[in-house]
């Protein structure tokens, strides 16, 4: 027990790490069988240590999320028991089970626990700092030219793009063309903590109902008051929705003009300020900012509507170094209350009068404009336009990168230059999504050596085409 209290949770995941390296036959207390097909990606926020892991279970394959621990009775001890955010773990991996009663979790579900302390002997506690952060898969042992794997990122991030044109299509069908691409952006704002609130939110609050607010012979001060009004209290973020205790320290015109509105307003059925993940959010990234950026687009746009302002910058756009010009249709600077806030309060203060930069306007052209503008094409009738947009994806320039990007380069072992283009960087995170968290390696080009060329249908020396696969 001794040694127990000496170990730290880095050297359980070191040992766990050896051990799947290694191959070991792993048996869970109650008999189980373990085998990880796929180790997951470490979590450097709230819930569990490894996210999207893939194991092997008598039912099948299950994918859910790994928690490490020293002692098994740390689960209880941490409260994750009563955690929702921990209803997605499949294993819980400790040093000892010293619990005779199994891991159990907020849902009621039960998980098998695994004690790695049969598989070694007691002198382990520096052996195994050598194991990396990440455990490679089988592509990282073959021996697969530059060519090859830059061909399998861009057909990767090919069909990326097609299936999100795909999902515009079927949406814009449903709902029409500017409420999928308000969706999209609003989506888009959330980024990956808020991007289900921020849906929620543009469903509750479509775009005709907020479009009428920049209406009519009103100064743009008073359009954004009642836009960001419509916003912030249909999201539930206005502060007398949050904190009315303290309404006194809140002594701003601008948030008084904000109050005022809302009660003047005929409200839609409001969210509850608990739909939103505020906590390790970076303060630029706040919801409440955003969603004051989203306000001054649909101010910037209220003549012809942003779908038509999209789609001829599109059209006018050059191919080859273009990409400023598509991000400057969502950059947004503003001065006044917001320049100086991410949030309402004197506690929230920060000097950043950029409501959405560049950075974060070059992913929502990606993931967002491009797709939509090839989906529109393709329903309206526009091959050229549907070409164009894709072509100014493949060549969009690299974005900024993000910690799936981070953790599939150190997966497979590539050579960070070789991911040089958005299109490559999405590739990645389509291997990811469709192939890595669903277990199949075995339909992974990367794995099988000298197969890549044939499975895409090209060869290494081939140029990838920028044409969407309906054109072609």
């Amino acid at each position: 027990m001794s040694l127990i209290k000496s170990l730290h949770e880095s050297q359980i995941v070191n040992l766990w790490r050896y051990l799947l390296l290694k191959g070991t036959e792993l048996t869970a207390e109650d008999g189980t069988p373990i085998k990880i097909i796929y180790s997951g990606r470490i979590n450097n926020d709230q819930g569990a240590d490894f996210r999207d892991v893939v194991m092997a279970a008598n039912q099948g394959l299950v994918i859910g999320d790994i928690e490490i621990h020293i002692k098994s009775s740390d689960w209880q001890a941490h409260r994750h028991h009563l955690n929702p955010q921990y209803n997605r773990v499949i294993l819980h991996v400790v040093m000892k089970h010293d619990r005779k009663t199994a891991t159990h979790l907020e849902n009621g579900r039960s998980i098998p626990t695994l004690a790695l302390d049969k598989y070694t002997e007691d002198s382990i506690p520096l052996i195994y700092s050598h194991i990396g952060s990440n455990m490679p898969c089988s592509c990282c042992r073959n021996n697969l030219t530059p060519g090859i794997v830059a061909e399998f990122l861009d057909s990767a991030g090919r069909k990326r793009f097609l299936t999100k044109a795909a999902r515009f299509e079927a949406n814009i069908a449903q709902v029409g063309a500017s409420q999928s691409l308000y969706q999209g952006i609003m989506g888009a704002l959330g980024y990956a903590k808020n991007r289900l609130p921020f849906l929620e939110l543009a469903h509750r609050l479509p775009l005709w109902l907020l479009e009428p607010m920049a209406q009519g012979k009103i100064s743009d001060e008073e359009c954004l008051a009642r836009q960001q009004t419509l916003l912030l209290g249909t999201a539930g973020l206005l502060p007398s929705q949050r904190y009315s205790c303290r309404q006194d320290k809140l002594d701003d015109e601008w948030v008084d003009t904000l109050e005022r509105l809302w009660t003047s307003f005929h409200h839609t059925e409001v969210m509850s300020p608990n739909s939103w993940h505020l906590f390790r959010v970076r303060p630029s990234n706040f919801p409440t900012r955003r969603l004051i950026a989203m306000s001054h687009l649909v101010l910037r746009y209220k003549e012809r509507g942003i779908v038509e302002e999209v789609l001829n910058i599109i059209k006018e756009t050059p191919l080859h170094k273009g990409h400023r010009r598509l991000e400057a249709v969502l950059v947004v600077i503003t001065d006044g209350y917001w320049a100086s806030h991410f949030d309402f309060g004197s506690g929230s203060r920060i000097a950043n009068p950029s409501l959405l930069g560049r950075s974060r306007a070059a992913d929502i052209v990606v993931n967002v404009l491009l797709p939509f503008t090839s989906a529109w094409s393709k329903l309206n009738s526009q091959p050229e336009l549907a070409w164009k947009s894709f072509a100014l994806y493949h060549n969009y320039p690299k974005l900024s990168v993000n910690t799936v990007e981070k953790h599939m380069v150190r997966q497979i072992g590539l050579n960070g230059s070789l991911v040089n283009s958005a299109q490559r960087q999405q590739g990645l995170i389509q291997i990811y999504e469709t192939l890595c968290t669903r277990g199949k390696c075995d339909s992974c080009t990367l794995g099988i050596p000298g197969q890549a060329s044939l499975r895409l249908g090209t060869t290494s020396k081939s140029k990838p085409s920028v044409l969407p696969a309906w054109k072609r």
